[in-house]
């Protein structure tokens, strides 16, 4: 499979920056740019029939960013570290679950599913909490007006990265002890540990609507792999050579994206990978070799196999969008 490479530019000029995070079916992509004078701040932007848009902040706010878009093309994002839901060009703030850190609430979104239920995390507000404790974080379902606490492995904090069209819910949350994080599933009201590749950490990533699950898991040897999660059995996916790989997305067809160190040593270097068939391949080699591009990261892959996420162009970092040839 070799892909045709289209750069999203940025609402600022060339030289700024842009990441792209999400898409849908339809090839609508979102994500976070620079802005031009004078703020040079970021903000969310979705690109729709090769033209970028600035989805702008929530009152009040001065930055934002676009994590997800559904096929329906309705956006979640933060803004001014408040979680935000955008449908219809307007962007309304999701609150929080109550929590503080520093003295201010905080609340970030993450996923969405085609029924508008989204996914987080919020610092929550424990009730029996005690004077001078700090509030943990909390991975949140919002579904039909309410942020809903979705609770730990045992631990104190959790976070939630995606939800598929069934609502089940993946993420990361501290387990036992606290000792360490393990991804979830959260389907049907129950949180299940989907564990680890033999050593200690693992964190879901994404969902696909066949409830296979991609992140990144730690070994007995101490590596850090991307995974693939199906039929209750974790899968190591391998690394481009080197030690370091994280899956952050896969399409019902099962293919998955993410990154990968490259690099020997002690400076990392990450390509972008596509996981196929049971082989994981660099993006960068898969991509016109005269296009001046160097993949970086795989955000997200559509169910006709169009690809976004983070590289560079001419010194710049830019959001992608990869659309497989014929």
């Amino acid at each position: 499979m070799l892909y045709d490479v289209t750069d999203l530019g940025s609402l600022g000029g060339p030289e700024l920056d842009s990441y792209a995070h999400g898409i849908n079916i339809t090839g609508q992509v979102v994500g976070s740019t620079n802005i031009g004078p004078p703020s040079y701040r970021s903000h969310a932007f979705l690109y729709s029939g090769g033209v970028m848009s600035d989805l702008g902040t929530l009152a009040g706010k001065s930055d934002s960013n676009a994590w997800d878009i559904n096929d329906v093309g309705q956006v979640v994002g933060d803004s001014g570290a408040h979680a935000f839901f955008y449908s219809g060009g307007s962007m309304t703030d999701l609150g929080t679950l109550g929590g503080t850190l520093l003295g201010e609430t905080q609340s970030y979104a993450y996923g969405i599913n085609s029924t508008g239920q989204a996914v987080g995390w919020s610092y929550w507000h424990d009730p029996q909490s005690q004077p001078g404790d700090r509030d943990p974080s909390r991975a949140f379902l919002y579904s039909g007006g309410v942020m809903m606490n979705l609770g730990t492995l045992g631990g104190s904090n959790s976070l939630a990265f995606d939800i598929n069209d069934a609502g089940q819910v993946v993420g990361r949350a501290d387990i036992v002890g606290g000792g360490s994080s393990d991804a979830f599933l959260y389907s049907g009201g129950v949180m299940t540990d989907l564990g680890t590749l033999g050593g200690l950490g693992s964190d879901a990533q994404g969902i696909n609507n066949l409830g296979q699950v991609v992140g990144q898991a730690t070994r007995s040897d101490g590596e850090e792999h991307a995974f693939l999660y199906s039929g209750g059995v974790m899968t190591d996916l391998g690394t481009l050579g080197t030690s370091q790989s994280t899956a952050f997305d896969i399409n019902t067809g099962g293919q998955v994206v993410g990154w990968s160190n490259v690099a020997s040593g002690g400076t990392a270097i990450f390509h972008a990978f596509v996981y196929n068939g049971g082989s994981l391949m660099d993006l960068n080699s898969l991509i016109p070799s005269t296009s001046g591009w160097t993949l970086t990261k795989a955000n997200a892959i559509n169910d006709v196999g169009q690809i976004v996420g983070d590289g560079t162009i001419g010194g710049a970092p830019h959001g992608f969008l990869l659309t497989p040839r014929p």
